[in-house]
């Protein structure tokens, strides 16, 4: 424990004793200034740009305040049910989301990596109570979103508790998301008929990738070939068809329904069809270090480091290495970065570094570990309490639409809290 944190401990352990038999909401009010006080010590010790911390004690840091402020998020909403956070309006006050809305399983998906790393019982009863908030979306067959919601928060679940009832929620919603799947061209649909779509017989986003581990999670436990055998395909054709030659992907393809190949390409949530919007690159990224986890299919590897390169490498990828919200912006430097492909490049370069050779694996880890330090401090990081109770700031969800831009978003926590684990356990600390 260094010394700022036995400062810390020393006046919880004091304070505590004094306050016992003071009201609730005096006792919160006081924690809250206690970590407000704590935090933002350590906000003034990174503004000595001559002292870095060790990555180490970044990490465990970070992860502290996840869990205090994660805690403050899921008390604030114990009295809301059916809701699940989601981001903040202009004022910085929590918005919240349904079961339904592609971001719900994300939030209780945090909680159990952050009881995974705490052991805090608390965080556990909250875990299984904001899971247990998404657990009807498991017969969703209307969006490939299923595998989102499903797998980050059950998924998790099951991975920590090993509860049956958990993999059972899986099961059930790896063939809701199977539904989707079109042998003929060989990919799960993503989005549905709606007015905003019409333009696109069968279309399939980048995102989609990330829907594949469910399928490869459920194909395992319960030996079904057809779930990994339809997550392969889907893989392999966005492979072939998502990307450009310089490796960056569009966010849309379109299929003919009937010859199942190709009839339009675009990029839906980036700055024009030809450009690399941020979070589209991120989520390919993810997605292909994820089949070559499953798979061992070299093929998927090389995709992965071909991503990787192309963003770690790109002449626009900035100092900080949080990505601007899309690498062909027209107005860069001047543009928004996003936090939230930050936080998913971050996650996948440290799972990617653990299968490349060792001069990419210190590059990716290097890239991962700058992330990691420029993500916890204050630029990026909200203070205790504050911006809805979220870990992040400074996300962009939407940019043509205008909508969640440069604000929190649930997914950015989701990814960074992820990230913070992975280098945990890597580095065995």
């Amino acid at each position: 424990m260094n010394e700022q944190n036995r400062i810390i401990a020393g006046i919880l352990n004091r304070g505590e004793a004094r306050i016992k038999k003071t009201p609730r909401n005096l006792r919160s009010m006081f924690f809250s200034a206690v970590m407000i006080i704590a935090f933002s010590s350590k906000f003034n010790a990174q503004s000595h740009p001559h002292h870095e911390e060790p990555i180490k004690n970044v990490i465990i840091e970070t992860l502290d305040f996840a869990v205090q402020q994660s805690l403050q998020m899921a008390r604030s909403l114990q009295n809301q049910p059916g809701v699940l956070p989601r981001t903040t309006d202009q004022f910085g006050k929590l918005k919240t989301c349904k079961p339904d809305w592609w971001v719900s399983g994300f939030f209780p998906g945090e909680l159990w990596y952050l009881y995974e790393y705490s052991g805090n019982k608390e965080l556990k009863k909250w875990a299984r109570a904001y899971t247990g908030r998404v657990e009807e979306q498991q017969y969703t067959c209307t969006s490939h979103d299923v595998g989102f919601i499903i797998n980050c928060s059950f998924g998790n679940g099951f991975r920590i508790m090993h509860d049956t009832a958990y993999n059972n929620v899986l099961r059930t919603a790896a063939h809701s998301l199977f539904t989707r799947f079109n042998s003929r061209i060989g990919c799960i649909r993503s989005w549905d008929y709606a007015e905003w779509s019409k333009q696109w017989q069968y279309p399939v986003i980048i995102d989609n990738m990330m829907n594949l581990e469910l399928l490869m999670i459920a194909a395992r436990e319960f030996h079904e070939p057809d779930l990994s055998d339809g997550a392969v395909r889907h893989a392999t054709t966005t492979l072939k068809n998502h990307f450009r030659t310089d490796y960056s992907s569009y966010h849309v393809v379109s299929y003919d329904t009937l010859t199942g190949m190709p009839e339009l390409k675009q990029t839906s949530q980036g700055y024009a069809d030809s450009s690399a919007w941020a979070r589209g690159q991120a989520w390919g990224l993810y997605g292909f270090t994820m089949m070559y986890r499953f798979t061992k299919d070299s093929g998927y590897l090389v995709q992965a480091k071909h991503i990787a390169d192309f963003i770690i490498h790109h002449p626009r990828f900035p100092e900080d290495k949080i990505p601007f919200w899309d690498f062909d912006a027209p107005n860069i430097p001047h543009c928004l970065h996003d936090a939230s492909a930050g936080s998913i490049i971050c996650s996948a370069l440290i799972e990617l570094s653990q299968y490349v050779e060792s001069n990419a694996s210190h590059e990716y880890l290097a890239i991962a570990e700058k992330q990691i330090r420029v993500l916890s401090s204050q630029q990026y990081r909200n203070a205790f309490g504050c911006n809805g109770n979220f870990i992040l700031n400074h996300c962009v969800g939407h940019m043509p639409n205008n909508s969640e831009v440069d604000v929190p978003l649930i997914y950015a926590d989701y990814y960074f809290v992820e990230a913070l684990m992975r280098y945990k356990k890597l580095n065995k600390f």
